[in-house]
C-alpha cells in the first residue's frame, strides 16, 4: 500500500469510528430509556439461566445480555448493551470490508451510514435479538474472508470459520453461510482452486467446532431447538400473498432508495465477477443468494418475519453504495443526500413517538408495545391479592416475561402452555391445590379452552394496559384450580386452539 493510499485508509478508518462512536452513544441512550419488548424480555430470563441452547434459538444472544447486565445491571442499558454496541463495530467493519473489496473511500464511509438507514438497523439496532449477533459474525466472517482471499493465509480462514460457527450460535440462518461461500469460489475467478488448499477446509472444521456445543445440548435435550426451528422448513400449503408481503416489507424497512440502489449493485456484482478492476461485490452477494433463496420460498407458504434478513442488510448496504450516482452534479449530490435521509428522518420521529408521555397515535402507536408495563403488573398483583390466588399464569412468554421483568408479582408465575421454553430455568413451584390467576390478552382467552386444562374456571375482571387503547392492551383474568393434568411439567396443550394458543 502507498503511502497516499495508507494516508487515506486512515482517514476512512478515522471516519468510520466517528460514526460508529456517535450512532453508538445515541442507541446506548435509547437502550437505557426505552422499556424491553417482550422478546427482550423473555431472553432476559435466559440470561439468568445459561445453556449452550434452549427452546427457541442458540444461545448467544443470552450470554450477551447475561455479559451486559453483569456490566450495567439488570435493567434495559445492561440488556442492550452488547447488541448497541455490536451495531457500532458492524458499522466500523461493512465501512472497512466495503473498502477492502474495492470501493472508494468515500463508498465505503457511504456504505457504513447507508446500513444505518435502513429502519432494520436504525430503529432496531439497540434491541437484544437474535439477530444483533447474527448480522455481527457474518460481517466479522465475510471480512475474514476478504482478508483470506487478499493474503492468502489460512489464519484468516481459519478465523473466517470461528466467526461463522458464532454466527450459528446467534441464529441457525447462518448455516446458509456455508453454501454461500461455495458459491462465492465457484464464481469467483481462480475461487475453485482455492478448494484444493487447506484454508477452506480448515474454515468448515473450526465452524463445525464452534457449533457443535449448540449440537450436544440439543442431543441431550431432545433435538428440542432443532425440532423447533427446522420444523418450520416444511411447506404447508401455497400462500404466493406472503411473497408479496415478504418482498414489500424488505422494500420498505431498507427503506426504497437503499433497496433500489442496492438492486442495481447486485447486477453490477454480476456483471464485475470477471472483472479484477471492479469492486469484488461478488463476496456479499454470493454469500448472502442462499439465504435469500430460501427466505423467498418459506415465503411461498408462511410469513416471513422483517427482521429475519437482518444479517444480509449489511452486503445489501455494500451493494447499494457501490451502484449509487456518482459525480459531483446536482442530481447526483441530491440522490446521495436524500437516500439516508429518509432512513434517517423515520428513525428520528419514531424516537420522537417512544419519548412522548404518552401515546402519540392512539391506538396506531407502534410504542403501545412498549408501553404500562409497570402499572400493569401492579394491576395484576393487586387482583391477585384481591381474589386470593396463589399463583398467576399466561398463555404466552412474552407476557410472562414482561411479568417477570417488573417483579411486582409476589407469587410463582408461569407460562401454561409451552412449558419446554422454560426447561432448566428453575423458579418456585406453584401451589397447585390452590386457586390460580391466568391473565392474557382478551383475544386470546376462552374459558372453553381453559376447562380442558382446569376444572373449574371463573372469569373475574378485564385489565387494562397503557390505556387499553388498542386489542393488544386489553386482558381477560380468569380464576382457575382443579388441574386436569401436571401444569408445571406438562404445560396445557397447545393443540386446544392452533392460532389462539400461539
Amino acid at each position: 500500500m502507498s503511502e497516499a493510499a495508507s494516508a487515506g485508509y486512515g482517514r476512512l478508518a478515522r471516519r468510520l469510528a466517528l460514526l460508529a462512536a456517535g450512532l453508538t452513544l445515541l442507541r446506548l441512550v435509547g437502550a437505557a430509556f426505552l422499556h424491553l419488548t417482550e422478546d427482550e424480555a423473555y431472553y432476559r430470563l435466559w440470561a439468568q439461566h445459561l445453556a449452550f441452547g434452549y427452546f427457541d434459538h442458540p444461545p448467544m444472544i443470552a450470554w450477551w445480555v447475561r455479559l451486559g447486565t453483569l456490566i450495567c445491571g439488570d435493567n434495559a442499558l445492561g440488556v442492550r448493551l452488547l447488541p448497541a454496541l455490536a451495531s457500532g463495530l458492524n458499522t466500523w467493519l461493512i465501512g472497512d470490508l466495503a473498502r477492502r473489496l474495492g470501493l472508494s473511500d468515500r463508498a465505503a464511509f457511504r456504505a457504513a451510514l447507508w446500513y444505518n438507514a435502513t429502519l432494520t438497523v436504525g430503529l432496531g439496532g439497540l434491541l437484544a435479538l437474535p439477530d444483533s449477533p447474527a448480522s455481527l459474525f457474518w460481517t466479522v466472517t465475510l471480512w475474514c474472508l476478504a482478508r483470506a482471499w487478499a493474503r492468502e493465509r489460512p489464519g484468516w480462514w481459519l478465523a473466517a470459520g470461528v466467526a461463522a460457527g458464532l454466527a450459528v450460535l446467534s441464529k441457525y440462518s447462518a448455516l446458509f453461510l456455508a453454501p454461500g461461500v461455495l458459491l462465492w469460489l465457484a464464481l469467483a475467478p481462480g475461487g475453485v482452486a482455492r478448494l484444493r488448499r487447506p484454508g477452506p477446509w480448515l474454515a468448515a472444521i473450526a465452524a463445525g467446532a464452534v457449533f457443535a456445543v449448540n449440537v450436544a445440548w440439543n442431543a441431550e435435550n431432545g433435538w428440542l431447538t432443532f425440532s423447533k426451528q427446522f420444523g418450520r422448513i416444511a411447506p404447508d400449503g401455497l400462500t404466493p400473498a406472503h411473497s408479496l408481503e415478504f418482498l414489500a416489507t424488505q422494500f420498505g424497512l431498507l427503506t426504497p432508495l437503499v433497496a433500489v440502489f442496492a438492486g442495481l449493485g447486485i447486477v453490477q456484482a454480476w456483471r464485475g465477477r470477471k472483472d479484477p478492476g471492479a469492486p469484488q461485490l461478488l463476496l456479499p452477494v454470493a454469500t448472502a443468494a442462499p439465504f435469500a433463496l430460501y427466505l423467498l420460498l418459506h415465503s411461498l407458504h408462511d410469513r416471513v418475519q422483517g427482521h429475519w434478513p437482518a444479517p444480509l442488510f449489511g452486503a445489501l448496504a455494500i451493494c447499494a453504495a457501490a451502484a449509487a450516482p456518482q459525480g459531483a452534479s446536482a442530481a447526483a449530490r441530491w440522490m446521495r443526500w436524500l437516500t439516508p435521509a429518509l432512513g434517517f428522518a423515520v428513525a428520528a420521529t419514531a424516537v420522537v413517538v417512544a419519548a412522548a408521555p404518552s401515546p402519540l397515535l392512539g391506538a396506531r402507536d407502534p410504542t403501545l408495545a412498549v408501553r404500562g408495563w409497570p402499572t400493569f403488573a401492579g394491576d395484576v398483583e393487586r387482583l391477585r391479592r384481591r381474589t386470593g390466588a396463589a399463583w398467576v399464569g399466561t398463555l404466552n412468554y412474552g407476557l410472562y416475561a414482561q411479568l417477570a421483568v417488573e417483579g411486582a408479582v409476589a407469587a410463582p408465575l408461569l407460562e401454561v402452555i409451552e412449558r419446554d421454553r422454560y426447561r432448566g430455568a428453575g423458579g418456585a413451584v406453584p401451589d397447585f391445590q390452590r386457586t390460580g390467576l391466568i391473565v392474557d390478552i382478551d383475544r386470546r382467552m376462552r374459558s372453553a379452552q381453559l376447562f380442558r386444562c382446569f376444572r373449574q374456571v371463573v372469569p373475574t375482571a378485564e385489565v387494562l394496559r397503557a390505556g387499553g387503547l388498542g386489542h393488544n392492551q386489553r386482558y381477560a383474568a380468569y380464576l382457575v384450580s382443579g388441574p386436569r393434568r401436571d401444569v408445571w411439567t406438562l404445560g396445557c396443550p397447545d393443540q386446544i386452539h392452533p392460532g389462539v394458543w400461539r
